[in-house]
C-alpha cells in the first residue's frame, strides 16, 4: 500500500511521504549515461538542474536522483545513499554535479569505491558501481571509506571518494602549465568507406594498382597498444584528375557522400561537399607523442609512444606534435598516472583520457635543467627497453605478468627523476600521499591563473 508507481523524476516527493517523516533516503537508480538518454531522460534532467546549473546537459541520469534527494533533505538531517554508476565521482562529472551539491552544505558520510554490480539476468551486464552516503547532517563527524576488504576512517571524503579536501577538476580548454597542446586525432566521418583491414587493403590495390600511394596505416587505441594497424584510404590530397582516374576509389568518395547526407545532423550533411575530406583533420608532419584514449585499468602506466608522420591516428588517441623526451617522462611516469587514476573518467573500468580534463589541469613541476636532463635520459631508457622486444605489442610490455625487468626498472628510475623534479620523497611516499600534493599544487596554481 506504501509503494507509488511513476517516474519518479517527474513526481513532488513530498507528496508521496513529507519530508519531516523521513530518516533515510536511498535506492538504485536507473543507470543511463550523459550522451546515452532518450530526449525524454534529457527532458527530466533539464527539468530536475533548471536552466542556471552549469553543464548540465553533461550529467548523467543518476544525478538527477542526487540532485531530488538534496532538495527534498535541505536543511535536516535526513540521510540519503544511492548505488550509482562511478563515473559520477571520475572525471567531468565531479565539478558538474558535486562542486554545487557542496556548495549547498551537502557532504559525503561514506562511501564504497568502485565494484563490479553482475546482473543476475542470463546475458549478464557488468556495470561498474560505487554507493555515496551523503546529508547536510552535522550529527557525524567521522567519515568512512570502503574500497574492497579495507575501511579507512578519515575527517573528510572529497567528491572523488578519496580522503583529501575538496577539489573540483573542471574542464579547462587550455594547459594550465607551460607546456603544449594537446590534440586528438582524425575523424572521418565515412561510414567505415575509408577504413581497411590489411587484407582488404590487399584485395583494393590489387585491383587498382595506382590506389597503393593513397594508403596509410590508421591507428586508434586499439591498434596502438596492440601494434596493429588498420589503414586508411587517404584522398584529401588527391586532384579531381586523378580521382576520376580511380574508379574504385571514386566509388568510395561517392559512398562516403552519400552516408553524410543521409545523416541526421546538419553538420555532418555540410561535409558532403567534401567527401575526400574528413570531418577532424589532425595530421602531424613530423613525430608526435602518442596517447590512448582508454587504457586498461590493470595496467600501471598508459601506454605511450612516438608515431611518425607517414602514418594517420584515429581520433581514439591524442597526439602532442611538439614533445619531447621531457613530455614523455612526466606522462609516463607514476605522478601523472595517480593523476589519471584519480581525474580521469573511466569507460567500463578502463581510463578514458580526455584533453580538458586530464591533460589541461594536470600541475606539471618546475625542474632545473639537470633535474630535466635526468628525465629525458629515464625516458629514453624506456623507449630503449621496449626496443630490447621488437616481437612484442606494448599490450605485452605493459601486461603486469609479462613486463620485461628492463623496462620495469626503466620505469622506475623515470618515476624517481619525476618525483625528484617535484620535491617529493620517492623512498615513502603513497599514491594517495602523490595526489595530495598534486590537489595542493593544483589549488595554488588555479588560485593564481
Amino acid at each position: 500500500t506504501n509503494i507509488v508507481e511513476g517516474n519518479a523524476l517527474r513526481m513532488d516527493w513530498n507528496e508521496v511521504v513529507p519530508a519531516e517523516e523521513l530518516s533515510y533516503i536511498m535506492g538504485n537508480p536507473p543507470f543511463v549515461g550523459a550522451r546515452m538518454m532518450s530526449d525524454g531522460q534529457k527532458e527530466d534532467l533539464f527539468n530536475v538542474f533548471g536552466s542556471n546549473w552549469p553543464n548540465a546537459g553533461n550529467l548523467d541520469y543518476v544525478c538527477c536522483w542526487y540532485k531530488k534527494a538534496c532538495d527534498m533533505a535541505y536543511n535536516s538531517d535526513i540521510k540519503m545513499a544511492f548505488v550509482s554508476t562511478n563515473t559520477i565521482c571520475q572525471g567531468e562529472q565531479v565539478a558538474n554535479l558535486w562542486e554545487n551539491l557542496f556548495k549547498s552544505g551537502i557532504h559525503i558520510d561514506f562511501a564504497h569505491r568502485t565494484f563490479r554490480w553482475d546482473s543476475e539476468a542470463n546475458l549478464k551486464a557488468h556495470v561498474h558501481c560505487i554507493i555515496v552516503g551523503f546529508s547536510y547532517s552535522k550529527n557525524s563527524k567521522t567519515r568512512i571509506i570502503y574500497t574492497g576488504d579495507e575501511v579507512i576512517e578519515t575527517n573528510n571524503i572529497n567528491a572523488y571518494l578519496l580522503d583529501g579536501p575538496d577539489i573540483f577538476v573542471g574542464s579547462r580548454n587550455t594547459p594550465l602549465s607551460p607546456v603544449p597542446m594537446l590534440g586528438i586525432g582524425n575523424k572521418p566521418v565515412d561510414g567505415g568507406n575509408y577504413l581497411f583491414t590489411k587484407e582488404e587493403m590487399d584485395e583494393f590495390i590489387l585491383a587498382e594498382p595506382e590506389s597503393a600511394q593513397y594508403f596509410r596505416p590508421f591507428y586508434g587505441a586499439v591498434e596502438f597498444i596492440h601494434q596493429k594497424p588498420r589503414y586508411c584510404l587517404w584522398l584529401g590530397d588527391c586532384s579531381p584528375a586523378q580521382l576520376r582516374s580511380l574508379p574504385n576509389c571514386l566509388k568510395r568518395v561517392e559512398a562516403v557522400r552519400s552516408f553524410r547526407l543521409a545523416s541526421k545532423s546538419e553538420g555532418t550533411r555540410k561535409l558532403a561537399d567534401r567527401p575526400t575530406r574528413f570531418h577532424v583533420e589532425n595530421m602531424p608532419t613530423h613525430s608526435c607523442i602518442v596517447i590512448p584514449q582508454v587504457s586498461s585499468q590493470n595496467r600501471r602506466y598508459i601506454p605511450m609512444g612516438y608515431m611518425g608522420a607517414d602514418v594517420l591516428c584515429s581520433d581514439k588517441v591524442r597526439l602532442m606534435p611538439e614533445g619531447t623526451l621531457y613530455h614523455l617522462g612526466i606522462l609516463e611516469s607514476s605522478v601523472h598516472m595517480a593523476w589519471v587514476r584519480v581525474v580521469s573518467g573511466r569507460l567500463k573500468s578502463d581510463y578514458s583520457y580526455t584533453v580538458n580534463n586530464v591533460y589541461n589541469n594536470f600541475p606539471w613541476p618546475t625542474p632545473t635543467e639537470a633535474q630535466k636532463a635526468k628525465i629525458e635520459n629515464a625516458a629514453q631508457a624506456i623507449l630503449d627497453a621496449r626496443n630490447l622486444y621488437p616481437d612484442c605489442s606494448l599490450a605485452d610490455l605493459y601486461d603486469e605478468t609479462t613486463m620485461p625487468v628492463e623496462l620495469r626498472r626503466a620505469h622506475q628510475e623515470n618515476d624517481k627523476a619525476v618525483m625528484e623534479a617535484y620535491g617529493f620523497n620517492w623512498k615513502n611516499m603513497t599514491e594517495a600521499d602523490i595526489v595530495a600534493e598534486l590537489f595542493k599544487l593544483y589549488e595554488k596554481m588555479t588560485k593564481s591563473s
